[in-house]
């Protein structure tokens, strides 16, 4: 059961009809209590998913580095090396704070492909290529997967909601909250597919790469945004971990009711085979009879 599962406080004894300072507590104050928990686990979720404001730096700081140094310097080669390196400083200090790497490591296999695909042409604005491409293959993703009603944003945030995949058919409103939440990522970011794929072949290397830095936190701090609108609004998640998890304590409470009925019929004073061997109220054996033949 999740936080949003749970009956909300109706307040202590004090606060009963009883009480003629407090009163019960009111339909909507519980609706409140209940809204602004939504909203706290929402963002708390969300805040995970996405990486938080060190995810912001880990995705603008490569970026910007490589093209502050290019355009004082027009050195290529040192700019990619900054970036991956300031890449792998971010990695360190995940693992220094013993947080989630992925958002780090992902960061550095795009700075990567970044360095590779621009020391390969000699080019310097191909350091931006990989990452452009990432995003319109994800705006494709989001509003095809949305298209066949299995929301990408429902796959990525149903783990961390502890709900995996029960959106699907046990939850349609949150299903449609995520359907909601995947058209308006794919469309943001195919809008920023569209500035920054002409801007690849018209502007230079510098016009281009500040342009993809200013272009980085706003699209996607309205996307999460806008996935948080629809979330809270939604119905609260379905807890499939505490559903197994209260599965498997009734499981071993009914075996251990019927081992625990096992053994008192055993010892029951009616069965055959009791402890005192008796075969029945009269208390002869079997053998006995057999030797009285």
């Amino acid at each position: 059961m999740t936080s949003l599962d749970k009956p909300t406080d109706h307040g202590s004894p004090g606060d009963g009809p009883g009480d003629p300072q407090q009163g019960p507590r009111s339909a909507g104050a519980t609706e409140a209590t209940g809204s602004g928990e939504a909203r706290a686990v929402t963002e708390a979720a969300l805040f995970e998913a996405f990486g938080g404001l060190l995810g912001m730096v880990e995705t603008v700081l490569p970026g910007l580095l490589f093209v502050a140094i290019f355009t004082i310097d027009k050195n290529m080669k040192l700019s990619a090396v900054a970036a991956l390196a300031v890449s792998l400083v971010l990695v360190v200090v995940r693992l220094v704070r013993r947080t989630t790497i992925k958002h780090a490591f992902s960061g550095v296999f795009g700075v990567a492909f970044g360095v590779v695909f621009a020391m390969m042409t000699g080019n310097a604005k191909d350091f931006y290529l990989p990452g452009m491409l990432y995003t319109l293959g994800l705006a494709v993703a989001y509003i095809v997967t949305a298209l066949v009603g299995v929301p990408l944003i429902g796959l990525v945030l149903g783990p961390v909601f502890k709900e995996n995949l029960s959106w699907r058919t046990r939850n349609p409103g949150r299903k449609r909250a995520y359907t909601k939440a995947s058209w308006a990522w794919g469309l943001i970011l195919l809008a920023k597919s569209a500035i920054l794929f002409p801007l690849y072949w018209w502007a230079d290397t510098t016009q281009l790469g500040w342009i993809l830095v200013a272009l980085k936190i706003p699209p996607f701090l309205l996307a999460v945004w806008l996935t948080w609108v629809f979330l809270v609004k939604a119905p609260a998640p379905i807890d499939v971990f505490a559903e197994m998890e209260a599965e498997e304590q009734a499981e071993a409470r009914s075996r251990a009711s019927e081992g625990f009925d096992g053994v008192g019929a055993a010892s029951g004073p009616g069965d055959p085979g009791g402890s005192d061997g008796s075969g029945g109220p009269g208390g002869d054996r079997p053998g006995r009879h057999r030797r009285g033949r």
